[in-house]
């Protein structure tokens, strides 16, 4: 499993796997430390947790906006888990 969080340095989007406890950011070398980081999703391997982050890079930049609401970040959850759900008992 891998947590999709935020470097607290340069708020850029990035992952890493459940087990770490550090991540070194890929855009300004902060570490980031991952128990205390606010993880935004947890997801099941890295292709999806790029292609997330990739597109909540788009959605932030398309609405002109720094960060998701809280009921945005919910809203992607339950939405990820529904997604799981239907692809897993296909």
């Amino acid at each position: 499993m891998y947590l999709i969080l935020r470097c607290s340095g340069c708020a850029t989007f990035t992952y890493v796997d459940s087990f770490r406890q550090h991540r070194l950011c890929p855009v300004c070398g902060e570490i980031i430390k991952v128990k205390g980081a606010p993880v935004y999703l947890e997801v099941k391997d890295y292709r999806q947790a790029e292609a997330i982050i990739a597109e909540l890079g788009r959605y932030l930049q398309k609405n002109k906006r720094h960060d998701l609401t809280p009921e945005e970040k919910e809203r992607m959850r339950e939405e990820y888990a529904g997604w799981m759900r239907k692809n897993l008992f296909v």
